[in-house]
C-alpha cells in the first residue's frame, strides 16, 4: 500500500506580490508549486498609502480555486499590519501601509512614557518607526471592535472565525518574548485596549474551516480547514532553513527586507543588544528569532522600476564587472525607507559620504549589492557576539538566493560559506505546518531535514579573504 501523500495549499503575501503555492507532501517527499501569482500594488490616497486588501483577497481566492482540491490552506505574510473591524466584524477602511508617513515622530511620543530601554527590555523589539505599536499610537484607534493582523484578516474572511496567530504577534512590540504573551503592562502604560486583539494562536492551531460561500466561488469541496502557521512569513521562511540537528548556522531571509540572525532557545534582551537595534521575534516550537532588519532588495527593487524594469540578469553581469567596494552605503539606514528616486538617492548618500557617486545602473547595483553583504556580515558579526553563539555556516533562503552575485559576495564579506535556498522558503515553511497537524512531518529538525533531501541547494564558499569587507566596514562606521 502506497504511502498517503496530501496537498497543502501555502498563500505567502509578500510586499510587492501574493501567491498561492500548493505543497504536495508524503513521508519523504516534498514538491512545491505555484496555482496563482498577483501583484500587491499599494495605493497612494489623499490620506496616506493603503494596501488594496480586497484585491489581495480576490488573489487568494482565485488562486485557491486554481490550486484545486486540497487537504487545508495556510496564510503568511508581512508583519506588523492590520485591519480593524467594527462590532459586525465589517472592515472599517484599508489598512495603512508600513511605509505611510504617519509614524513620523511617534516614537519620541511613546519614549516619553516608555524608555526605550525599558520597552526593549519588556518586549525585546528592535526599534522599528512602522513597529504596530507606534501606529496604534499614531491612529489611536477609536470606534472598531477587532483588530486583525493582515493574515488573520484573510483567514476571518475565509472561515468567520477570529484569532491572533502568536509569531506575528511578536512583531506587534507588544508581546513579551519570556513569557510568550501579552506585555499587560507596556499596553496599559500607552493606552492600548489589548482587548482589540482576537485570542492568540499558535501555529499548528485550527483556524477554522472554508465558508460555504467561498468553497462556492473556488470549487473546492468540504471541509477545507484553515491551518494556523507561522504566519509572519519570516516566521515561515527560518522554519524552512534546510539545516541540519545541531547544525551551527546564522540565516538570512532575503526579499524586499534581508531578515539577517540566529535562531535561539532563549531572548537576548540586553542594553547592549538594544544599542545594537536586534530583535526578538518568536518562532515555531518554541524558539525566538534573533535577529536585525537590513533595507534588503527593496534598495534594487526600486531603482529597477526608476530604470523602466530592465533585464535583471543583464543588470547583475554589469553589476559583477564593476569595482567591488568603491562605494557603499549603509542599508539599514531608514533614508531608504520611503518609495522614489532610488537611484538618485543611493548617489546623494554616496557624496555626502565622500564617496564616488555611481553614475550607471550597473554601478549603482553593485553598490546596492556590496552594501548589502556588508550589512549581513555586520549583523551576524554581531549577533553572534550578542548572543554568544558562534556559527560555522550561513543559510540564505528567500528570493534572494536567485541572485548569485549577493550569494557570493554575502560569502566572500562574511568569510563563511553560504548555502542558498530553499527559494520559496516561506511558502514551504507554510506547508510544513501543515504537514505537520497531518502527522506527515514531525518537529522542526524533521521538516528540515525532508528539505534538505528534497529541495535544490547551491553552496558558495568564501573567495579572498576578509580585509577588503573589514576596511569598507570601518570606513562606513566613520561617516
Amino acid at each position: 500500500m502506497s504511502a498517503p501523500v496530501k496537498s497543502y495549499a501555502a498563500v505567502d503575501l509578500g510586499a510587492s506580490s501574493g501567491r498561492v503555492m500548493v505543497g504536495r507532501v508524503g513521508p519523504d517527499s516534498l514538491e512545491l508549486g505555484e496555482a496563482h501569482r498577483f501583484v500587491n500594488r499599494p495605493v497612494r490616497v489623499p490620506e496616506g498609502l493603503r494596501w488594496d486588501v480586497l484585491s489581495l483577497y480576490a488573489g487568494v481566492l482565485d488562486g485557491l480555486k486554481a490550486a484545486g482540491q486540497v487537504d487545508s490552506v495556510g496564510i503568511d505574510s508581512w508583519a506588523v499590519d492590520y485591519g480593524l473591524l467594527d462590532a459586525d466584524g465589517a472592515l472599517l477602511g484599508n489598512p495603512v501601509h508600513y511605509r505611510d508617513s504617519r509614524t513620523e515622530g511617534v516614537a519620541e511620543k511613546v519614549w516619553a512614557t516608555v524608555p526605550a530601554a525599558d520597552l526593549y527590555a519588556r518586549t525585546g523589539l528592535q526599534y522599528a518607526p512602522f513597529n504596530t505599536l507606534y501606529q496604534l499610537v499614531a491612529e489611536q484607534v477609536t470606534g472598531a471592535g477587532r483588530l486583525l493582523l493582515i493574515p488573520d484578516l484573510l483567514a476571518y474572511w475565509l472561515t468567520g472565525e477570529q484569532g491572533t496567530e502568536l509569531t506575528n504577534a511578536s512583531t506587534t512590540q507588544l508581546i513579551d518574548p519570556r513569557t510568550r504573551d501579552w506585555s499587560y503592562d507596556i499596553a496599559s502604560r500607552l493606552g492600548i485596549d489589548l482587548g482589540l486583539f482576537a485570542p492568540l494562536r499558535q501555529p499548528g492551531d485550527p483556524a477554522g474551516v472554508l465558508r460555504p460561500e467561498v468553497l462556492e466561488e473556488t470549487g473546492l469541496r468540504e471541509p477545507v480547514p484553515v491551518t494556523t502557521v507561522g504566519s509572519h512569513d519570516t516566521a515561515s521562511a527560518v522554519a524552512a532553513v534546510p539545516a541540519a540537528a545541531g547544525e551551527r548556522f546564522a540565516y538570512i531571509c532575503t526579499g524586499t527586507w534581508s531578515l539577517a540572525g540566529l535562531e535561539l532557545d532563549a531572548p537576548v534582551l540586553t542594553e547592549e543588544s538594544r544599542a545594537a537595534n536586534f530583535t526578538n521575534e518568536l518562532g515555531l516550537d518554541g524558539t525566538v528569532r534573533y535577529l536585525r532588519n537590513i533595507m534588503g532588495l527593496w534598495l534594487l527593487q526600486e531603482c529597477v522600476r526608476a530604470w523602466g524594469q530592465p533585464e535583471l540578469g543583464a543588470l547583475l553581469l554589469e553589476a559583477a564587472k564593476a569595482p567591488a567596494l568603491r562605494s557603499v552605503v549603509d542599508a539599514s539606514d531608514p533614508v531608504f525607507l520611503a518609495p522614489g528616486r532610488m537611484p538618485e538617492r543611493i548617489a546623494e548618500a554616496c557624496r555626502a559620504s565622500g564617496q564616488p557617486a555611481p553614475r550607471t545602473p550597473g554601478e549603482i547595483t553593485r553598490c546596492i549589492l556590496d552594501s548589502l553583504a556588508l550589512a549581513h556580515r555586520k549583523a551576524i558579526e554581531e549577533a553572534q557576539r550578542l548572543a554568544d553563539r558562534p556559527v560555522d555556516v550561513v543559510y540564505v533562503v528567500g528570493g534572494g538566493t536567485r541572485n548569485a552575485l549577493l550569494c557570493q559576495l554575502t560569502a566572500d564579506a562574511c568569510g563563511l560559506p553560504v548555502v542558498a535556498g530553499p527559494t520559496e522558503a516561506a511558502a514551504l515553511g507554510n506547508v510544513l505546518v501543515q504537514a505537520r497537524t497531518h502527522g506527515l512531518v514531525g518537529d522542526l529538525a524533521d521538516g528540515r531535514a525532508l528539505l534538505t533531501r528534497t529541495q535544490p541547494l547551491t553552496r558558495y564558499e568564501p573567495q579572498g579573504d576578509t580585509a577588503p569587507w573589514r576596511a569598507a566596514e570601518a570606513r562606513l562606521a566613520t561617516w
